[in-house]
């Protein structure tokens, strides 16, 4: 459970800092000029005596024993500085501190985010801090806090703001939040405006209030005494909102007390005490450490959710006490015996660390042991790794109330701890790490000093002492957390080759070469930094790098830090002696370790060493772009990059102590390539793991070595096929070591706010070089191997294959997210539709293998809908298709399918989806009404059918037979519908006014449609003009006064947007009438009216008086009619226009 050996391994920890408390480091500042301060250090129990030896940590054997130095001066402590952090303190904070009596109760709190409160009595000062000594004076207001029988606290404030800026927030985006013991609550908007503010009142039935803490969305939780939680909203009125926290609704709570609690997971028990709260803002996690159980919730905006409760008590109390009393001969005695008390909770890179302190009353001596646990949350439960630190702060017992203590870790990436009471700290580390800083007693009581309060900013421990200040305690240790043989040729390589006189020592050799150039300097600066002087990495890097510096500085810096990342990752291991001739003079850095192995994950550490570097001296956040592989990348992602290589290169390493030939042979076509020269006293692995940047350059080897042993060996060989099993392996635990590291560690390589154009992202995993060999084999997996294997094998090599796609499709999409932004929609259009392209044609082959699941895997991730669509299809899986509709409905899946029916004619399928699915489907149709009429008869949808099929004939023309099948379907929708009575007459009228203008069409001669070689079922719908020259043309030989009646009739249909003279077509239209007939003599009749009566004019004008047209008014005058040129020759018949005039007498006059 815990180690028992003598170093404690690393718990493992996260991916990048956490910022506990929205903190952005301050500005870099050179450290302030000002003396030490008066403290000493001293000692607690002799070592002696102390059973510290017997702790799970890592101090024991080396660890410096503290002592007491009876001086004033802080300069004699052993291992640490005690200075001033900052500038001179705001005069209204220093006004409280004289005014205050030697009873009053003075608290102080110091956030990350760089701003530290004073509370005394009813007033609450705030402040501006951070490390320039310049004095920010106008950043300081006086608050008042509500009135409250009890003392007034500063943990019951808490600040907050929104800001995605990722700088230290201002006074106007900052608001507060304080409380009273009682629950009385007083917020803040903004602290610009101190006289604004809002109440309410928290009511925890009688426990008090101890801690508040700001969270997530600018709000807060209150929480009392006996851990009850109150979640505190503002809205933007100012007005608070508050619930409480859900208690007991964990993911195990429905499994029963007795089980959950063999578990190690109970409800908050209602006798616990709260100790200590922690919001870790990156995973949205609040914690509670209560007397009994460190408790969990998930924070989101406006909710939270009860995640676990771990019951400390019976989990670390074995852990403790085995730690300290484990090797005493009556130990079963003792361990019944001790009091363990948890008092602080805090957060570093390796996990939480618990704060407690462990007496055993029978003791004599009586010690308070006080001991740091570290344990990694990992979601739904605490990791079963405990690693118990004891350190040596261990006091003589006086009283429970004596023993309370509480603990500072001020930096993410450190093991680094303080310990602190009100009169002394204890400097020590968590046990975590590789190296134990040295543990040691700083005491300020005997200058009649106290602390008031403490905190961390800029990633130091600050504190408050009522005398001095904020102050803040800087480690003096010289031991780098590099490997000393690293240590040594980083200080050589700062030095130059020509610094050659070993009587130089590294501070001197760093003065010689401090002008040489930009690079030197800042690896001098990391070399600061290995050896814990952070102050002074700062400043170097400050002065090399201002932060008001122009465009080229920041280029200098890229360049400086891409090659000193580069160094790192390809150096030369000087101190093998194999190397010793063939390290090129100015080699960067060096590394002793004989095993290709360690030297590998001595760069591995040495690389993370330098981001945490580049984080902490503020310059992480100013970097731009660096060219590679012909074009810029991020700078901060080209760090990962080579990290990202280191990764691999080990697993690498690894198989190839499992595939020597396999590897060796890779490596040997690797190095002749690049035409590399092997010094006899290497091997070619030695050469080819030196340089890590080119890793990659393996994989069309390994590819190479595949093929000539797939073509030299019979195919009947179990070797033939497991070479492919092997080479995939290689590629794909490479690929996926680069892939994690990239996820994992994400937020370590984020600056606060992205620059709004980083270039175009490529990982090396998604080079143009490994994509095709990614694509080469799965050509050779799926065309040479898989069809000569046996089921089992060629389920192994799919599985291969799926996660050597996996690799390949990620790529696209970090490439396509690198994009996605409107200054570049082309360009993301372009890569998008090879993304596409390239996923269809490596997915595509395992469908027809029948690899549905591994296919479905795949499709699913990447949103392959086209894939999952056929897969469905080919399985008859309607359930499978339903599920993708509903899990992929914020993508439109649904209108992919029903699209993707509609393009393969398969329409009975589009119209026969579930009732679930109506909805998206008429939505889909709405854009093909020519099939939604059909879904909303399906639907029942009477009266929308009625309406789109009456939309679709009155938009059809091109098909006279199909606009009077829609008209028909209309008008059945509508009489089969729920329209009322009035409606429905209209509507059927409607449709009926537009049948009868078809009829006209309908009723063509069929002598004439053959003339004219039209068909009624597939001729177009012709316009009331085109339908009136269709019956009077000359080609209607057998036209008739029906004809020309019909012509007459569709002078109605004409719309005014035709265009069209009406009267001059009716002029027309009477003219061809009158052509009609014969009109050069009597024939024997004297009577025009009885030589007439037979033609088709006058029988239409008997068919218009039947109609009781008012003639006189329809037809035109006479002399008009005789005028027209459409009569032709008749114009000049005097016969005709005797007869003529003689019908218009008896009919138009006689009608009058």
């Amino acid at each position: 459970m815990f180690p028992s050996a003598p170093a404690s391994p690393r718990t493992p920890g996260g991916s990048a800092r956490r910022n506990l408390g929205s903190a952005v480091p301050s500005p870099l500042s050179r450290p302030g000029g000002r003396k030490n301060l008066a403290v000493v250090a001293a000692a607690g129990s002799p070592v002696l005596f102390s059973p510290v030896a017997r702790r799970s940590g890592s101090l024991s054997a080396r660890a410096t024993p503290t002592r007491v130095i009876q001086h004033p001066s802080a300069s004699e402590t052993i291992n640490y500085d005690v200075k001033a952090f900052g500038s001179s303190l705001p005069v209204k904070v220093m006004e409280a501190l004289k005014k205050a009596d030697a009873d009053d109760q003075l608290s102080v709190q110091v956030d990350e985010s760089g701003w530290a409160w004073l509370v005394h009595k009813e007033r609450l000062i705030i402040w501006k801090i951070g490390q320039s000594p310049v004095a920010k004076l106008s950043l300081c207001k006086e608050l008042q806090l509500p009135p409250s029988d009890f003392q007034w606290s500063s943990s019951l404030a808490a600040i907050s703001w929104l800001s995605s800026s990722g700088e230290a927030p201002s006074l106007q985006s900052l608001a507060i939040m304080v409380a009273t013991s009682e629950g009385s609550v007083r917020y803040w908007p903004s602290l610009a405006h101190e006289g604004s503010y809002t109440e309410t009142f928290t009511d925890f039935g009688g426990s008090l209030c101890c801690f508040l803490t700001a969270v997530k969305g600018g709000s807060f939780i209150l929480s009392s005494s006996r851990g009850q939680l109150v979640r505190l909203i503002p809205d933007s009125s100012g007005k608070i909102h508050q619930h409480a926290l859900p208690q007991g609704q964990g993911m195990f709570s429905g499994i029963g007390r007795k089980v959950s609690s063999l578990l190690g997971i109970l409800s908050p028990g209602h006798d616990a005490v709260i100790s200590s709260v922690l919001w870790d803002e990156e995973r949205s996690s609040f914690y509670m450490l209560t007397s009994s159980t460190l408790n969990k919730w998930e924070i989101d905006d406006s909710s939270e959710r009860y995640i676990l409760s771990w019951d400390i008590n019976r989990i670390l109390k074995e852990h403790i006490t085995d730690a300290i009393w484990g090797s005493e001969s009556n130990y079963e005695d003792i361990k019944g015996g001790v009091n363990i008390q948890y008092m602080d909770l805090q957060q570093n890179r390796d996990g939480l660390v618990i704060l407690a302190a462990a007496w055993h009353p029978g003791d004599r001596p009586c010690l308070v042991y006080y001991t740091l646990i570290t344990v990694e949350d990992k979601g739904y439960q605490m990791s079963d790794d405990v690693v118990v630190e004891v350190t040596q702060y261990n006091p003589s017992f006086q009283s429970e109330e004596e023993v309370l203590c509480c603990l500072v870790v001020p930096d993410y990436f450190s093991h680094a701890a303080y310990l602190y009471k009100e009169d002394e700290v204890f400097a020590c580390s968590t046990g975590t790490g590789r190296i134990s800083l040295p543990q040691e007693k700083i005491i300020f009581g005997i200058q009649g000093d106290c602390i008031l309060g403490a905190g961390s900013c800029t990633s130091l421990p600050i504190f408050f002492t009522k005398k001095s200040g904020l102050i803040t305690i800087l480690s003096r240790e010289n031991i780098s957390v590099l490997p000393e043989d690293l240590e040594d040729s980083l200080s050589s390589s700062v030095a130059g080759p020509r610094s050659e006189s070993p009587a130089f020592d590294a501070t001197s050799r760093l003065e010689i070469t401090a002008q040489e150039d930009k690079t030197k300097l800042l690896k001098a600066a990391f070399l600061q930094y290995c050896r814990k002087d952070i102050v002074n990495a700062q400043s170097m890097v400050v002065e090399l790098f201002p932060s008001n510096a122009d465009l080229e500085s920041d280029a200098e810096l890229d360049r400086a830090v891409t090659q000193i990342s580069v160094d790192l990752m390809d150096d030369y291991p000087a101190s093998d002696p194999r190397w010793a001739e063939s390290v090129p003079e100015a080699a960067g850095f060096s590394n002793t370790s004989l095993i290709l192995l360690h030297q590998l994950e001595d760069k591995t550490k040495a690389h993370s060493f330098f981001i945490e570097f580049l984080h902490q001296v503020g310059v992480f956040e100013r970097l731009g772009s660096f060219p590679v592989r012909g074009m810029p990348m991020a700078t901060r992602l080209l760090l990962c990059e080579h990290a990202e290589k280191l990764a691999a290169a080990i697993v690498l390493k690894n198989h190839q102590s499992r595939l020597p030939d396999l590897v060796n042979a890779a490596i040997l076509i690797a190095l002749n390539k690049r035409e590399c020269d092997i010094p006899p006293s290497l091997t070619p692995a030695d050469v080819f793991f030196r340089e890590v940047s080119q890793i990659d350059s393996i994989f069309e080897c390994l590819l190479e070595e595949e093929e000539q042993i797939l073509k030299d060996m019979p195919m009947e060989s179990i070797e033939w096929a497991q070479i492919v099993v092997n080479v995939n392996n290689i590629i794909k635990d490479m690929l996926q070591a680069a892939c994690q590291y990239r996820q994992s560690r994400a937020s370590l390589y984020k600056t606060g706010e992205l620059p709004e154009r980083e270039p175009e992202y490529i990982p090396w995993t998604a080079s143009s070089g490994v994509r095709t060999a990614i694509i080469r084999q799965h050509g050779i997996i799926l065309k040479m191997v898989y069809p000569q294997v046996d089921s089992n094998l060629r389920s192994t090599v799919a599985e291969q294959l799926v996660a050597l796609l996996d690799c390949f499709l990620d790529g696209y999409v970090s490439q396509l997210k690198s994009v996605d932004r409107p200054a570049d929609q082309e360009r993301y259009s372009n890569v998008e539709m090879e993304y596409v392209q390239k996923r269809s044609e490596l997915l595509s082959p395992l469908l027809s293998l029948g690899q549905y699941q591994m296919a479905a895997a795949l499709a699913e991730k990447y949103c392959d809908f086209d894939i999952l669509v056929q897969m469905c299809e080919q399985t008859d899986n309607q359930a499978r298709l339903q599920r993708y509709m509903s899990q992929f409905a914020d993508q439109n899946f649904s209108d992919f399918l029903f699209r993707w029916y509609l393009e393969k004619g398969k329409r009975g399928k589009l119209l026969s989806q579930p009732i679930a699915q109506h909805g998206q489907l008429a939505s889909f149709l709405q854009a093909h009404e020519h099939l939604s009429w059909l879904h909303e008869i399906n639907s029942q949808d009477l009266q929308k059918a009625h309406r789109t099929l009456q939309t679709l004939a009155n938009m059809e023309t091109r098909y006279f037979a199909k606009k009077k099948t829609l008209l028909g379907l209309s008008k059945l929708a509508a009489l089969a519908s729920d329209f009322s009575e009035d409606i429905l007459q209209e509507k059927i009228e409607e449709i009926s006014e537009q049948e009868r203008f078809l009829l006209h069409q309908e009723t063509l001669p069929e002598q004439l449609l053959a003339e004219k070689q039209l068909n009624l079922n597939d001729m177009p719908v012709l316009s009331a003009s085109q339908l009136i020259d269709m019956y009077i043309c000359d080609e209607n030989r057998r036209a008739n006064e029906y004809d020309f009646k019909k012509a007459l009739d569709l002078l109605e249909y004409i719309d005014e947007e035709e265009e069209v003279d009406v009267n001059n077509l009716k002029l027309k239209i009477l003219c061809k009438a009158l052509r009609r007939d014969g009109w050069s003599s009597s024939d024997g009749k004297d009577d025009p009216i009885e030589a007439s009566k037979d033609s088709i004019f006058v029988k239409i004008l008997q068919k218009l008086l039947k109609e009781g047209v008012q003639l006189s008014e329809y037809l035109p005058e006479v002399k008009d009619l005789l005028q027209a040129n459409e009569l032709g020759n008749l114009k000049y018949n005097a016969y005709f226009e005797f007869v003529l005039k003689a019908n218009y007498e008896l009919y138009v006059q006689g009608q009058a």
